[in-house]
Formats: C-alpha cells, structure tokens, sequence
C-alpha cells in the first residue's frame, strides 16, 4: 500500500524529471569548467528525447491503468537508461557552436543558457515533489 503513494500519480515523473536534470547539470558544468581547455569537446544530454521519452511513459501509462497510477516504464533512449534507482547516461556531443583555434567550441553563453534552463526546470521538479510530500504528511497527520 505504502508503494502505491510513491508510484501514482505525478511523483514518478517528477523524480525521473530530477534524476534526469541532475545529470544533465554534471554536463554542463563541466563544459562550464572547461571553456577554456584546448580540445575539449563538451557534451549534453537531449532534453527533447528525455521529454519524448516521459511523454510516452505517461500516456502508456494512461492507457493501461485508466489513470494515473501503476508502474511508470520509461524506454530507454540513444543517451539515457532508466534504472530503478536512477539515470544512467551517454552524452553526446555538442557541435553548436564556432570551432575556435585551439579546437574548443566553446560558447559561454550556450552554456550558461542551458545552466539556467536545466536549474529551473531541476527546482520546478523539487518544488512539486516537496509539495507532493506535503500533502501526503497532511492526509497522514489528520488520519491520526
């Protein structure tokens, strides 16, 4: 019963959510540590295919149980496999940007661009799961 609370509803899709941008934050801010390292060549992860992919897991979901309860099974991707316990990745590389003469395609801006798009979309998915908790510590509260 107790699995059942963690499982339905939202709270699987925003803990893969976090899992997801956690990981893709160590990408990030090592391109960010390396915008100046001859060679480097930085890598990300595809925030499309990852959103692709969770899309698919809730409407499967849906169409399978009626609702939004039951096991949330997200594929795996190109980059990323989904484990119980978490993401495991392989970036890829980005090619976005100038290749400079030291060989770095380096962009501060790119980088910083994603930094705070993957922060808000990371605190977005905290935010609504400490919510989530909330509300569960209320109903189990006012049950006693």
């Amino acid at each position: 019963m107790i699995e059942g609370l963690f499982n339905s509803g939202s709270m699987p899709v925003l803990e893969r959510m976090a899992q997801f941008t956690e990981q893709r934050h160590r990408h990030i801010v090592d391109a960010i540590a390396n915008l100046s390292t001859p060679n480097y060549k930085p890598t990300d992860l595809d925030v499309g295919s990852f959103q692709a992919a969770l899309a698919k897991a809730v409407d499967e979901r849906r169409n399978e149980t009626g609702g939004p309860n039951g096991d949330l099974r997200v594929r795996h991707t190109d980059q990323l496999r989904f484990e119980p316990d978490g993401i495991e990745t392989q970036p890829g590389f980005r090619n976005q940007n100038l290749l400079f003469h030291d060989r770095n395609n380096r962009s501060v801006e790119h980088v910083m661009k994603d930094l705070a798009e993957n922060a808000m979309m990371h605190n977005a998915a905290i935010e609504m799961l400490r919510n989530q908790f909330h509300m569960l510590e209320t109903a189990i509260s006012l049950r006693v």
